[in-house]
């Protein structure tokens, strides 16, 4: 009896082990999203080979919105800045001419929320929607760009259904001081959900067709740059299918390209891989996602920096 209380004790530590202590192989990548309207906050969830995730915190929130007219916190996206800092925008509200902005060190302490005011100078701007945040290396700035419906200011596509926007972005070196706003993609139809990255020297921005009329697009396509703030192309032919997709976040896991994102019509998310960028596979079933998961930011972290977070967060162990 008691070599079989010992053995019992071993396994339990070896469980404990196999969350905390094993080696995880590199990188540790996590999804910041949101669930229902976004009134909880952030939340978060973990994956150790980029396609199947766990969430963290027992699916709570991790941070609650406070400032805002609605108090939301939808569309997460973080970085990790050049300051050991991770930088965090989000969507404030449905109506709201701001985006929300916080800071922490370890994902779990954050500093005060701001409320960004970034198109208050459009008196009828209708809505910053899905902000993110890429850092230039070449000027040393963080950009934030957006998606914003000025009414009249794109005749050519206002009837094109549900609102007309365009993407926009301001930059920063501190979080404190920013540029004025300025016009970052403009090809003559409604787009919403940008998001960027480096490949190489060349800038590579996923982004949606918000095209409703006169036949729906509400795809996703690519449009390429050689610069981070300016020349971004006509877009790619739509690199996903014959279904309504939005919220585009993309990760590189090994040799491919995954690009995640919500299939909103269906309830559920879907996801394509790449090794080029020309050629998608849908591999819808080879990923696993928490449930209720909605529009966010897929970011990594550090071996150490997973087992300081898991520390304080739980982890749902299946």
């Amino acid at each position: 009896m008691k070599q079989c209380k010992i053995f019992i004790a071993f396994l339990s530590i070896i469980s404990y082990q196999n969350i905390i202590g094993q080696p995880i192989s590199k990188p540790v990548y996590l999804f910041s999203y949101f669930k229902n309207n976004g009134q909880d906050g952030l939340h978060l969830a973990y994956s150790n080979d980029g396609y199947k995730w766990q969430v963290l915190n027992n699916d709570s929130s991790v941070l609650k919105p406070l400032v805002g007219t609605d108090k939301l916190m939808r569309d997460p996206c973080i970085i990790k800045g050049t300051d050991e800092k991770f930088h965090m925008v989000w969507t404030l509200s449905w109506k709201e001419r701001g985006i929300g902005y916080a800071s922490s060190t370890d994902l779990i302490h954050w500093s005060e929320q701001q409320d960004i005011p970034v198109m208050m100078h459009e008196p009828t701007a209708k809505n910053c929607w899905a902000p993110e945040i890429i850092y230039d290396e070449k000027s040393k700035d963080y950009m934030i760009y957006w998606a914003t419906t000025i009414p009249g200011r794109f005749p050519e596509s206002d009837s094109s259904g549900d609102n007309n926007h365009r993407i926009y972005y301001v930059t920063t070196k501190n979080f404190k001081t920013y540029s004025s706003t300025k016009l970052l993609y403009n090809q003559g139809f409604n787009v919403i959900d940008a998001t960027i990255q480096k490949m190489g020297k060349q800038y590579v921005m996923f982004l949606k067709d918000e095209t409703k009329n006169p036949v729906p697009q509400k795809n996703l396509h690519i449009a390429y740059s050689k610069n981070l703030t300016e020349g971004y192309g006509k877009p790619t032919p739509a690199i996903t299918g014959n279904y309504w997709a939005e919220g585009p976040t993309a990760v590189k896991v090994d040799d491919k390209w995954i690009v995640y994102f919500d299939k909103y019509r269906d309830h559920k998310y879907g996801a394509i891989s790449s090794t080029n960028l020309q050629n998608w596979t849908d591999i819808s079933d080879k990923i696993s996602i928490p449930k209720g998961l909605r529009h966010g930011t897929i970011f990594t972290v550090t071996e150490a920096e997973f087992e300081s977070l898991i520390k304080a967060l739980p982890v749902s162990v299946k």
